[in-house]
């Protein structure tokens, strides 16, 4: 169960998801959303009757869980509140609720037929009608009784959904067929035959039934990718005890440092460090990349990812839900419980639908019943139980986010995360995207290539005071210096006043003296002097798409360090892919003018900034936007962040800043920049599926109301009949479920 705390005047608010059980319908997200907004404390909530889910945020001294689910009980339905096994409970009574539909689907079907052919064929048969009635009863009051039950607990709440249509159809037509069956003498009277719409009343059932159990199974495959990640999580682990002996154990008492073992073909339980064996790891669940990765001591592993030769031992950092896995799982189920801004006038649709179905089945009847045609009453009664059968919200309901939940799911297997349906469904107008170059273009793996002291300067003690700036930098680039001079078996100088200025460099205060290490644009701010030797090597270096690094001591430049960062080797065809589809490239970069340009020049990007700070990143995206582009932002450290979060589109690269991840809409898991122009087709083919199903839900019911009222009668003597709405109602919820699940085998 997801829980989060939020802030808002001075009081503490939670927000947390809980499944809902026995939804049948759109309208009924629609009701349970509404009674949950009704519970005092609640600030706001969202039901998803694709994935079946609530999510709540309340204030926690004002009302509670328990309040929740005795308000969502008093209306028919389930709310699982429970923190253990949330989605075991979930599941199961999924499958419950699956196989007593099941059920009361087939024995509805099996009492369906004979009542159909008795009423098709045999109906001047003796005593039909009381073999047909006794036949009918259990279909309509005990294998549909669910439908009178929810109909009766919306009632109370002033409330109406899909059942409240299939309880008052199928009942009218079951009442009006006992009466002709029991009192036939009142019709003939009157000239008068007593029709009887039994086989109608069962036949509605049935369909529908079919219709739901077709959608459960649709939609449990909408959720496949859920399924996926959750089965990527081993259920025990082999704990290594204090005198070394081994057990296993649940994974669910795995606790924090505890030391675990993993054994070649293993799933890893839980993210931490190894501390002794190696191995090779498939980390493919993360990185995309299928070749393994060698793993030794004080080397990362992570949950889900499967050991491939020798056995190891590691002690756990994050468990539960803290895992990078859980994490991954938690994404993408709250993206697929999220609603696009679409959805949120379908649901307000949705919600006034029902009504405004027996609103015009009430008006039918009457219509009809001073029409003054032959058996105006039947007529009248027969095309106000048609328009009942006939109008589902549940195809429009299902419409979105049936898309919605297929498209993050296809995302999430092709190592997309997605956030949020909004960013999913805006994704596809993007025509303009913004790349950062250090670990998005390029690989993000600084290395140097040579340190280029002058002369007179090329002492250890210079080597020395160098390592000890760059190892208390944060800067990437100062991990590579780092590495370089501790090849050289540098030794390191205790340096203790040292401070980052940010985008620019670090200044150190050593033994009286100032040192400098960054750009040569903050030399040249500090008015750092370089000599004519130093600077064509800086120039030389940039030329080459290298990044040149100034060391200086109090006035003077005493080195020069080149770094190199190699281009991705998918960064050619991503920008190529990109501008195929008429999307303007922009690099952004904190390195120098020269060194940006031999990039974006190799790459194929016509303009880029360099130099470029933080707040300026974020500038450029709103310039952008001013000019009216919808912007991509695509970035992986702390500095992209704020950019990240102007942009309309955000994306973070996987192996980037916990912070750019939280900020961004979506995650790259892998470090392939094509699943970039992948995520923006799978937009658009997913838009795509939304506009073709709420086209053709819309199209249903615009089409089948009227023509259920009797519209066509006058001019063609064309009556629907219910048992044909039954099944044109089932099938709609079906095709637009279908539909979505096309997504699946798209091509991105």
């Amino acid at each position: 169960m997801k829980t989060a705390s939020l802030h808002s005047s001075g009081n503490t608010l939670v927000q947390k998801t809980f499944p809902v059980l026995e939804m049948t319908c759109a309208a009924c997200a629609v009701s349970v959303e509404s009674m949950l907004k009704s519970v005092e404390g609640v600030k706001d909530a969202g039901v998803n009757f694709a994935n079946q889910d609530a999510w709540v945020e309340y204030d926690s001294s004002i009302t509670s869980p328990e309040k929740f689910q005795q308000t969502v009980q008093s209306i028919g339905y389930g709310l699982v509140i429970s923190e253990e096994n949330k989605q075991q409970i979930k599941e199961e009574a999924q499958l419950k609720h699956y196989t007593a539909l099941k059920k009361r689907t087939i024995w509805s079907t099996i009492l369906e037929f004979p009542i159909v052919v008795l009423g098709m064929i045999f109906m001047n048969m003796p005593y039909v009608n009381y073999i047909m009635l006794a036949l009918s009863t259990p279909v309509v009051f005990y294998f549909g009784k669910n439908f009178f039950i929810t109909a009766w607990k919306q009632a109370r709440h002033g409330k109406a959904n899909m059942d409240t249509l299939v309880a008052l159809s199928t009942g009218i037509a079951w009442l009006f067929s006992s009466f002709n069956t029991f009192f036939p003498s009142f019709w003939h009277e009157r000239g008068l035959h007593p029709h009887v719409y039994f086989e109608a009343a069962a036949v509605i059932v049935a369909f529908i039934s079919i219709g739901k159990l077709l959608e459960e199974r649709a939609k449990s495959n909408t959720s496949s990718a859920i399924k996926k990640l959750i089965g990527l999580q081993p259920k025990t682990v082999t704990l290594v005890l204090d005198n070394d002996q081994t057990v296993v154990v649940p994974i669910e008492s795995v606790q924090k440092n505890a030391v675990l073992l993993v054994k070649p073909g293993e799933k890893i339980p839980v993210d931490g460090m190894l501390t002794t064996g190696g191995s090779f790891v498939d980390e493919s669940m993360i990185t995309g990349e299928p070749v393994p990765v060698e793993k030794k001591p004080g080397d990362q592993v992570f949950a889900g990812t499967i050991n491939q030769k020798g056995s190891f031992r590691f002690r756990a950092e994050k468990i539960g839900a803290d895992t990078f896995l859980a994490q991954i799982i938690r994404m993408v189920e709250q993206a697929q419980g999220s609603k696009a801004p679409v959805q949120k006038l379908v649901d307000k649709i949705a919600g006034i639908f029902v009504p405004v179905v027996i609103a015009i089945a009430i008006i039918t009847f009457i219509v009809w019943t001073f029409s003054g045609v032959e058996n105006a009453f039947t007529h009248g009664l027969m095309n106000a139980i048609t328009v009942l059968v006939i109008a589902c919200p549940c195809a429009l309901g299902l419409a979105t986010p049936t898309a919605i939940m297929v498209g993050i799911g296809k995302g999430a297997e092709n190592n997309i995360l997605i956030k949020d349906a909004e960013s999913l469904e805006l994704a596809h107008k993007i025509n303009a995207i913004v790349l950062d170059k250090t670990g998005t273009i390029t690989e993000g793996k600084p290395e140097v290539s040579d340190i280029l002291f002058a002369e007179w300067a090329n002492t250890k003690k210079n080597q020395g005071i160098l390592l000890a700036i760059e190892t208390q930098s944060e800067h990437p680039l100062a991990e590579a210096v780092v590495r370089y001079l501790k090849k050289e078996q540098t030794e390191i100088i205790a340096i203790n006043q040292i401070e980052s200025i940010t985008g620019k460099g670090v200044i150190a205060h050593y033994q009286g003296h100032v040192y400098l290490v960054g750009s040569p644009l903050l030399m040249k701010e500090k008015n750092i002097q370089i000599d004519a030797y130093m600077q064509d090597k800086i120039t030389s270096l940039q030329q080459a798409a290298k990044t040149a690094i100034v060391f200086a001591e109090d006035n003077t430049a005493k080195a020069v360090i080149a770094i190199t960062d190699k281009i991705k080797e998918s960064s050619w065809q991503a920008i190529d892919e990109l501008k195929a589809l008429n999307i303007d490239v922009y690099m952004l970069t904190g390195d120098n003018r020269q060194t940006a340009g031999a990039i974006a020049a190799e790459v194929g990007i016509k303009e880029f900034r360099a130099e470029v700070l933080p707040s300026e990143k974020a500038g450029f995206i709103e310039a952008l936007q001013k000019n009216g582009k919808t912007v991509a932002m695509v970035g992986d450290g702390i500095n992209d962040s704020h950019a990240l979060a102007l942009a309309d589109v955000s994306i973070a690269m996987g192996k980037g800043s916990d912070i750019a991840m939280d900020v961004a809409k979506m995650t790259l898991i892998t470090s392939d920049l094509t699943s970039i122009p992948k995520a923006i087709r799978l937009s658009k083919s997913t838009v795509a599926a939304i506009k073709q199903n709420l086209f053709w839900a819309f199209i249903y019911n615009l089409i089948g109301i009227p023509v259920a009222a009797g519209l066509l009668f006058p001019v063609s003597g064309f009556l629907l009949n219910p048992m044909i709405a039954g099944a044109a109602m089932a099938l709609s919820s079906v095709s637009v479920v279908g539909n979505s699940l096309r997504l699946k085998f798209s091509a991105m």
